[in-house]
């Protein structure tokens, strides 16, 4: 008998869904990208935190890690975080949390470390056993009223806490810090800002609500970053990045040229582009030189401590410093762009691209309900405190009756409460007052305290009755932040510099003459001069010569394949010729059923006549064939046949062979010059395909080969002339090819 329990039909709360498992994916792949989206990947817009960074400074609040308080190991942080908030992974947390203390990350730092927190050349912080750390002021600035109902709590993952939703943040941090982050779908990408501009900005729009994107651009004319650099993106595309919440920012690193004497000079790097690794890009710096790819650069070493501190030298002093670093900034992360997405959660936590105004509005709105809901709090125990003072009032100018009731009476706390009109509050507090202290009040004090809380209280009234007051106040908040956070610009703008022309790199490699070697089987070379005999060149067994191409190590090489692709391969990539080579798939990304049709060398203004196997063709501009990746371009559609030939265009006259034996000639201005496509028909036929073609020049004359490749002298070759696509005659006799 089997012991097998069958779970019931229907069971409530069980485990076994009926449910379409595309509607079950579906679900749970939405609710993992919403998890995603707002509970890790993006800041909300009031505080700029995500939700591990809020629970790190929360949690180090409830610990008292201000930063008059001693520091504590990062690893009791940690586990605080991870116990109490964020039910995650140790590590993560003290990434999160490291990042906070770093000032090369971080505008304005939000915990203060102690010990090794990591440095700008990549290396990692120390582990959580070693370090240190606090809040710190900034930090203190976004917390304050935590405690003061500014806020709305929510459960913690288990139930046994409570957390903030979102911080009360006392200056906007979304934009002063920044934040960066990955989502299902979506991402952000918000560059750090300086705090007293954009309180400056917040300010300006409490003043002027109508206030544009234009204008405050007077006061944040850009981005801050903590790593400084030169901002040398225009100001219209600032402004188009701001408006939109979407564009980019190109930065600089910040150098200067250091006078050697008798002419010499070498660069001194003091800043670089954020987010960029100083090690990283030493290495970059050294490869581009070992490569040849930086031609004007002769060294680049590290002198840095503290500060930064890059010599680059130069490779010759009749270099000029501008186009050294021009060259530099092209083709190394000297220059950076840093990608604007202001992708972030909204107060009803709706993602959302939001542009420079409306994330600080959002701010604004934010500090006002921050602000309405703490004076709330504190009206609330001032009319508490008032109605206490009352009662003791009451008890002070009845003084001796108050003593006897509660020395004599077996219930003072009814009596008290009968005899002077007094509610059970304020005869509790009457009651738990030492009778000493009671005895030696004085009326004055309880009056002065009385009428200060009520001075208060009206006020208090004033601002929650009048949104001016409340917008007034909050100008005067933000005033008093400002000068807590005041701190010099970093970050600097300038325009790109204009008529300093750098050459491509091609033109600083030396010129020397090579010749391209590609075997059957797909192996390339470069030997270096000219082979003046191929039949001695060697090849692996089963191999031999397919093309011999002649050019220097500044050309281009232009490769097409049978699916019409070009593909693009700079001769000074190119292996030497001393062995076999390498196998031209694996420098390129060529189909598997693709062949080679013909390999030539790329020239400035060169034509090109391209023809499919089934007949069809146009003229190219070789540039146009050029393609910077290793897939190449497709140029030649050619309708399911091959691609058949790319033949220079160095006469006015074209002749086709088709494989019907008939011969046609006409000139080359029928045909349509295009960039790619199918093309034309170049010859009519009702079955084959094209069997040769031939450009030449009439006034020239033309030629043709027999079977043994025995050129002839094609005399009557205008008798042959006709328009494009007609079918043409029948060949001399003879006639095998039109082209060796």
């Amino acid at each position: 008998m089997s012991n097998l329990v069958i779970p019931p039909e229907n069971p409530d709360g069980g485990r076994i869904l009926d449910e379409p498992m595309s509607d079950a994916l579906s679900k749970r792949y939405l609710a993992y990208a919403l998890s995603t989206i707002m509970h890790r990947a993006l800041p909300d817009v009031r505080d700029g935190m995500k939700p591990v960074h809020r629970r790190i400074m929360y949690a180090m609040s409830n610990m008292r890690l201000t930063p008059e308080a001693a520091a504590r190991k990062c690893a009791k942080v940690v586990g605080e975080v991870m116990g109490n908030f964020h039910p995650h992974g140790d590590q993560s947390i003290y990434d999160a949390l490291v990042r906070l203390a770093q000032d090369f990350a971080q505008r304005y730092q939000l915990v203060e470390g102690q010990g090794n927190f990591g440095n700008i050349d990549g290396d990692n912080a120390a582990a959580m056993r070693y370090t240190e750390c606090r809040l710190t002021i900034a930090a203190m600035l976004l917390m304050d009223g935590i405690n003061e109902d500014a806020v709305d709590f929510r459960p913690t993952y288990d139930d046994q806490d409570e957390e903030p939703v979102v911080l009360p943040a006392g200056f906007p941090n979304l934009l002063a810090n920044g934040a960066t982050g990955i989502a299902v779908g979506m991402a952000t990408s918000i560059p750090p800002h300086n705090a007293g501009e954009l309180i400056d900005a917040c300010r300006q729009l409490l003043t002027k609500p109508d206030t544009t994107t234009e204008d405050l651009m007077e006061f944040i004319p850009g981005p801050d970053f903590p790593t400084g650099g030169i901002c040398v993106e225009s100001k219209a595309s600032i402004l188009e990045s701001y408006k939109t919440g979407r564009g980019s920012i190109r930065t600089r690193a910040r150098y200067e040229v250091e006078d050697l004497g008798r002419g010499g000079w070498r660069i001194i790097v003091r800043e670089i582009p954020y987010y960029v690794q100083k090690s990283r890009l030493i290495e970059q710096l050294a490869d581009l030189i070992e490569n040849k790819k930086a031609p004007l650069l002769g060294d680049v070493r590290d002198e840095s401590d503290e500060e930064i501190r890059l010599i680059l030298e130069p490779k010759s002093r009749n270099i000029e410093p501008e186009v050294l670093m021009e060259s530099l900034f092209k083709i190394s992360d000297l220059e950076t762009r840093f990608g604007v997405n202001m992708n972030v959660l909204d107060a009803t936590g709706t993602p959302r691209v939001m542009g420079l105004r409306a994330s600080l509005i959002a701010f604004l709105d934010h500090r006002r309900v921050v602000l309405i809901r703490m004076s709330n709090w504190r009206l609330d125990r001032i009319e508490k405190r008032l109605h206490l003072l009352d009662g003791l009032m009451i008890a002070f100018l009845n003084l001796d009756e108050v003593i006897r009731i509660i020395r004599e009476d077996e219930t003072p706390k009814q009596t008290l409460m009968a005899r002077f009109n007094l509610t059970d509050v304020q005869a509790d507090y009457i009651l738990d007052t030492r009778l000493r202290q009671l005895a030696r009040l004085e009326e004055m004090t309880i009056t002065d305290e009385h009428k200060k809380l009520s001075e208060e209280r009206d006020g208090i009234r004033a601002l929650l009755d009048s949104e001016k007051l409340q917008w007034k106040r909050i100008d005067q908040q933000l005033a008093e932040v400002r000068k807590k956070l005041l701190s010099a610009r970093r970050t600097t703008f300038a325009e790109a510099p204009v008529g300093i022309e750098v050459a491509a790199i091609e033109s600083y490699l030396p010129k020397e003459p090579i010749t391209v070697i590609l075997s059957q089987r797909g192996w390339i070379r470069a030997a270096k001069g000219k082979v003046e005999d191929p039949s001695e060149l060697k090849f692996k067994e089963g191999d031999e010569l397919a093309h011999l191409v002649p050019g220097f190590t500044t050309d281009k090489l232009l490769i097409l394949t049978s699916d019409g692709r070009f593909l693009s391969l700079g001769c000074d990539k190119l292996p030497s010729g001393r062995g076999n080579g390498e196998p031209l798939r694996l420098m390129l990304d060529i189909e598997e059923s693709a062949k080679i049709v013909t390999v030539f060398m790329m020239k400035a203004g060169q034509k090109r006549l391209m023809v499919s196997k089934n007949g069809y063709g146009f003229v190219m501009n070789e540039e146009d064939a050029f393609a910077n990746k290793r897939a190449g371009k497709q140029v030649l559609n050619a309708d399911g046949t091959e691609a058949f030939a790319a033949l220079p265009v160095t006469g006015d006259y074209i002749m086709v062979l088709g494989e019907n034996n008939k011969l046609l000639v006409y000139p080359i201005a029928e045909m349509p010059e295009m960039a790619r496509g199918k093309g034309v028909k170049l010859q009519g036929y009702k079955d084959g395909g094209v069997k040769d073609i031939a450009v030449f020049d009439m006034a020239a004359g033309a030629i043709w080969y027999d079977g043994a490749g025995k050129a002839r002298e094609f005399k009557d070759v205008k008798d042959y002339v006709g328009k494009r696509a007609a079918v043409g005659r029948i060949a001399p006799r003879g006639l095998r090819k039109l082209r060796l």
